[in-house]
């Protein structure tokens, strides 16, 4: 009995430990997101209506709030994947997820671009940035009942069958890399109308990151993970129909 219950902690601490570095990782991003976030709002970052901050320092960010928000997410595909990696039959966990970390990064050179564009009329609160944001909502709310979302969030929420049906050739470097980029795809596919709500209320508002972030950790995670995403799309139509009519509204919300 007592040599069962060892090898149920030995069996059980490297997960404990999964847990511990993915969460702590998500802790390092809300902490770099924060400081950015306060970078932001000096008076010296904005120039003539012109964001100061450079590609890499927006790349920086972005990869930190990356980290905020998805490592929590996709702890439980990361746990299967790391217990094969215990048996030795699949390549390295860092190479998955290094494939998974390719996507979202790649993401944010067009978000650099859309964000540099928004950024000087969100600070100002102008009804074309309020416009702009009402008809992201609106759009982020058809999606969120689309079959393209639903598809995704199945590959998201069932690890074992995404591995059944996209791992390949995972013992490899290559193959466990290329596993890790599909995954992004998909959760990509999951999450990229409610990156662009982010976007649309200025990438780096603390309170908006929170809100996406724990709608994409129920989705994913939460047994009601799939009945919630038609309830934010709800939610999202109707704040974007009040600021399509009422555009100012989005000072009190960036």
């Amino acid at each position: 009995m007592a040599i069962r219950v060892r090898e149920t902690t030995l069996s059980r601490s490297p997960d404990a430990w999964l847990a511990a570095a993915l969460l702590g990782g998500a802790a390092v991003g809300w902490w770099w997101s924060a400081v950015t976030a306060s970078d932001m709002d000096a008076p010296m970052m904005m120039m003539s209506g012109e964001v100061a901050m450079s590609l890499a320092a927006f790349l920086a960010a972005w990869v930190a709030m990356m980290a905020a928000m998805m490592l929590p997410a996709i702890l439980p595909v990361v746990r299967l994947y790391t217990r094969a990696a215990q048996r030795r039959t699949v390549a390295p966990v860092g190479l998955f997820l290094l494939g998974y970390a390719a996507i979202w990064s790649a993401m944010g050179l067009p978000v650099y671009a859309v964000w540099k564009r928004l950024a000087g009329p969100l600070a100002d609160a102008t009804p074309t940035a309020g416009r702009i944001a009402g008809a992201v909502l609106v759009v982020a709310a058809a999606y969120q009942v689309s079959p393209l979302k639903a598809v995704c969030l199945e590959h998201c929420r069932s690890p074992f069958s995404f591995f059944m049906r996209h791992g390949k050739n995972l013992h490899r470097p290559t193959g466990a890399v290329l596993a890790g980029a599909h995954h992004g795809l998909f959760c990509l596919g999951c999450c990229w109308m409610l990156m662009a709500v982010l976007v649309a209320f200025g990438t780096m508002q603390l309170a908006w990151m929170a809100v996406v972030a724990a709608v994409i950790l129920f989705e994913k995670v939460a047994p009601f993970g799939e009945r919630l995403a038609p309830v934010v799309g709800g939610l999202f139509l109707v704040l974007g129909v009040v600021l399509l009519f009422h555009p100012t509204t989005v000072g009190q919300l960036t």
